[in-house]
């Protein structure tokens, strides 16, 4: 190489104007080997500066010369030359092109040295210039390299060495010197790629001494670079394209790397495209990869495999070359609709089938499967204007489902055409193509039918409140076949009022029962109902009646509410809203005509009267209480009566919309008769009780008869008891169970005493009187007579002896005379007998605690009623006062 050779390298651009388009370039003149080598650098760099030029591609008119991107002008070949002319062109990226002229001047020959020989120098001055070594170089070794010599050496004996890189540290042993002389060898091939440049250092001694002479000399040995290895692919190879891609659109780059020397021609790597050229192209140095076809087709060819050779040496064909592919992925787009493999595709069915699958119809779609390129979606746009079918896709073959999902009827339409449209679930794009259409064919099966109502539905107009047997329309069916309607019959299926009769025979609709327009059974002033017909084979068909119900005047109005309350506001006259509905429609109800009944007593009054309310007013102030109001409604046409609210005037609680509420008081008085009625139904209650208890703790019993002469033995007992005891029931049950058992001679008794009522029982001043009280049918005598039914039962089962029943019924007068005689009042005669009136007997009484009668004693005889003397009288006065006060 003989870069350094060189004598002189002139690079002159003047730039007259800032602006392009007025650049000029100077010649370059250069001063060069007469032998050069391919890769030798005739220019380092155009000089560009202040062209303005941004992106500018350069080119050689001389084929053995070649410019990089960077303006390095560079031989491809080796070449012996005298002098050489060329041009070089500059084209910017707005067009513009310049030409730059190179002239090639060849040195004296003198200066030529051999080139097969290391450049050396007899002697050199202490601090020679870099010298080169050429890497890899052939043998023999070890080759001359240089001779370097010291200025000391005129005046010393000296010697030399070396030390440093390539001596004394890695690679050791590649430089040795000659002590002596200064001579410096390379005993190997070096590898530029391993060690570009070695720096090692000279020294100088006095051979006496072994001192220094000079300081040292710094010796740089550079490795000059040689074409020995191969380009190399690094990065991506692997592209993704859309198809249909417009020309000039940017691929990619494709991307190789040299490992000699940057910046030389050993490294300037030109691509070339081996294959494919129809469809791509190639920057030839920059390695960016374009698409030249408008028509890349995936379905044609998914993945192209280019192949690209990389040469170095700018493509000199003495450059090294390696080759290599690359694959481009066309990507899918829709550019392809589906297609339909038939033109006309037909299909069968049954009348009356419905949700059953009628056809496939398979398509064909060259765009990537299952992508919503591919995908496809079908319509019928023809022939579906009633809804009977429906269009699905099978995911997995692609095809068409067509459905009918209403039933079709074969004597209305016995084949059918349609006409389906195959869609992509993506737009088409990068095609003129339009979806495609195809039309279908189905052939309607007949079957055997039921009959037919004609209308489906049947809309009647009726009045409510029609008579009964009422004929209101006929709804027939005919055969599908033979288009009559002889041999049907007709029957009822859905009647929820029942109002309907249908003829069996003729399908004549006539009224059962009463047609109520407000009736809950009626929605909308529509009631419905459903007929079946039935033919002779027995095949049924089914319709619908539908009545439209048209309103009648056969409601009155009606207050909603007759239970009101109006506030006592004192002084204020106080109102109501009264309201009314009815249930007819207009003109049968509002607006309503109020009045007060003719009952009216002037003490209410009417206003503020609206279609369907009116207030009803105070005519004069009013106390709290329940009051009655007749007011007479009527509807437009007159139709109405009398009707009868309740108002309640009160003190309110709270008063809300007009609404009033009763108060505590006013609730409590609000209990009215009702109240009152419960109230005395409990004092009569009350009041019974009390004669009940009366009626079993009275002492009634018979007068007896008793002979004085029997002496005055009685005495009282004593008894610890304020109320009547067991001891006192047993009496009265002895009494009353004794008279009960008398027919004749006690009912005679009573009658005597019954026609003596509030008259002196005794004459000589007694004051016993007798009181007759009837209580349901027991008769009361007092004192001393009893109706003894109550306690027979009793006295039959503690005094069984008849003897005792004797006893009474003897001594009955008796008992009377003695009864009335304590009565009389006469001064010193049993003045401690005398009829006191006790309050409170308390401690001490002589008397002692006395019942209403004294205790039998022995339960054998009777005999103590002979023997009662003067302490018999307070017993008497007990009983006596007891029985008067009906306790």
């Amino acid at each position: 190489m003989y870069r350094h050779a060189v004598l002189c390298f002139c690079l002159a651009v003047s730039v007259l104007f800032p602006c392009s388009e007025s650049c000029e370039l100077s010649p370059i003149h250069a001063l060069v080997p007469k032998q050069l080598p391919a890769g030798y650098i005739i220019s380092e760099q155009l000089n560009l500066q202040g062209c303005g030029l941004r992106q500018v591609a350069f080119t050689s008119s001389d084929p053995d010369f070649a410019v990089n991107t960077d303006g390095t002008i560079i031989t491809l070949r080796g070449m012996v030359i005298a002098t050489k002319r060329f041009a070089v062109h500059v084209k910017d990226e707005s067009g513009f092109d310049w030409r730059v002229d190179v002239i090639l001047t060849c040195k004296d020959k003198a200066s030529q040295k051999s080139g097969n020989v290391v450049h050396r120098r007899i002697k050199r001055r202490w601090r020679p210039l870099p010298f080169d070594i050429v890497e890899n170089d052939s043998p023999p070794f070890p080759k001359y390299l240089e001779t370097i010599s010291s200025a000391s050496s005129v005046n010393h004996t000296v010697y030399y060495e070396i030390s440093g890189q390539g001596v004394t540290t890695d690679p050791v042993g590649l430089f040795t010197l000659d002590k002596d002389t200064g001579t410096i060898h390379v005993t190997r091939a070096v590898d530029r790629e391993q060690y570009p440049q070695f720096v090692f250092k000279a020294q100088v001694f006095d051979k006496r001494t072994h001192i220094e002479t000079d300081a040292y000399l710094p010796i740089t040995v550079n490795v000059v670079d040689k074409n020995d290895n191969v380009p190399e692919f690094v990065g991506m190879r692997v592209f993704t394209l859309q198809e249909r891609s417009n020309a000039g659109t940017i691929i990619g780059r494709v991307n190789a790397t040299d490992r000699d020397l940057a910046k030389t021609s050993h490294t300037f790597i030109k691509y070339t495209l081996l294959n494919a050229t129809d469809m791509f192209s190639i920057d030839g140095f920059t390695g960016v990869l374009t698409v030249k076809s408008n028509n890349l087709d995936r379905e044609a060819q998914e993945k192209v495999f280019v192949g690209i050779e990389i040469r170095d040496m700018g493509g000199a064909p003495d450059g090294l070359s390696n080759v290599g592919t690359i694959v481009v992925t066309l990507t899918d787009i829709n550019d392809n609709p589906p297609t339909f493999k038939e033109k006309l595709y037909k299909g069968q069915v049954m009348e009356n089938q419905q949700n059953v699958l009628v056809l496939r119809i398979p398509v064909e779609d060259k765009d990537m499967i299952n992508t919503p390129n591919w995908k496809a979606l079908y319509e019928v746009t023809r022939g579906n204007r009633s809804g009977n079918y429906r269009m699905e896709t099978d995911p997995k073959t692609n095809e068409g489902l067509l459905y009918l999902i209403k039933p079709l009827d074969y004597e209305k339409t016995p084949v059918v055409k349609l006409e389906v449209t195959a869609r992509n679930e993506a737009p088409l794009v990068g095609t003129s193509a339009t979806w495609q259409s195809v039309p279908v064919e189905l052939t309607v099966g007949d079957e055997d039918e039921g009959p037919e109502f004609s209308p489906n539905i049947l809309y009647l107009k009726v009045k409510e409140n029609l008579p009964n047997g009422t004929l209101i329309g006929t709804y027939k069916a005919l055969d599908p076949e033979n288009k009559n309607s002889n041999g049907i019959k007709y029957y009822k299926l859905t009647d929820p009022g029942n109002w309907i009769t249908v003829v069996e025979s003729t399908g004549d609709l006539k009224v059962a029962n009463t047609i109520d327009r407000e009736s809950p059974l009626v929605s909308n002033d529509r009631y419905n109902i459903s007929i079946k017909a039935v033919d002779e084979s027995k095949k049924t068909g089914n319709g619908m009646v539908i009545l439209q119900i048209e309103d009648v005047n056969d409601n009155k109005p009606v207050i909603t509410n007759s239970d009101l309350i109006m506030c006592n506001r004192g002084d204020t006259l106080s109102s109501v809203l009264v309201e009314a509905v009815d249930a007819d429609q207009s003109p049968y109800s509002t607006p309503f005509i109020f009045k007060l009944g003719e009952k009216d007593d002037g003490k209410w009054t009417l206003k503020d009267a609206s279609s369907s309310s009116v207030v009803l007013e105070q005519a004069v102030n009013m106390p709290n209480g329940l009051y009655t109001v007749t007011l007479l409604v009527k509807d437009l046409q007159g139709l109405g009566e009398e009707k009868t609210v309740n108002v309640r005037v009160c003190s309110c609680e709270r008063e809300v919309d007009g609404v009033g509420e009763c108060g505590a008081r006013s609730a409590s008085s609000s209990l009215g008769s009702w109240g009152i009625l419960a109230l005395v139904l409990s004092g009569l209650l009350l009041l019974l009780l009390c004669l009940l208890l009366i009626f079993f703790c009275n002492t009634k019993s018979e007068k007896f008869a008793i002979n004085d002469e029997t002496g005055s033995g009685g005495m009282l007992l004593k008894s610890n008891t304020e109320a009547p005891g067991e001891e006192v029931k047993d009496i009265f049950s002895v009494t009353d169970g004794l008279d009960g058992l008398d027919n004749g001679m006690d009912r005679d008794t009573k009658n005597v005493g019954d026609s003596r009522s509030n008259q002196k029982y005794f004459q000589d001043g007694g004051v016993y009187n007798t009181t007759t009280q009837d209580f349901a049918t027991v008769n009361y005598t007092l004192p001393g007579n009893h109706n003894g039914s109550l306690y027979a039962n009793n006295t039959y089962q503690k005094y069984g002896n008849v003897n005792t029943l004797d006893t009474w019924r003897s001594n009955k007068n008796y008992l009377d005379r003695k009864l009335a005689y304590f009565g009389e009042e006469e001064d010193g005669r049993y003045a401690d007998d005398q009829l006191k009136t006790y309050g409170n007997e308390g401690m001490g009484s002589p008397a002692g605690s006395v019942g209403c009668c004294s205790n039998l004693g022995e339960r054998e005889t009777m005999d103590f009623l002979n023997t009662l003397g003067p302490k018999f009288r307070p017993l008497a006065d007990v009983c006596y006062t007891t029985t008067n006060t009906k306790i």
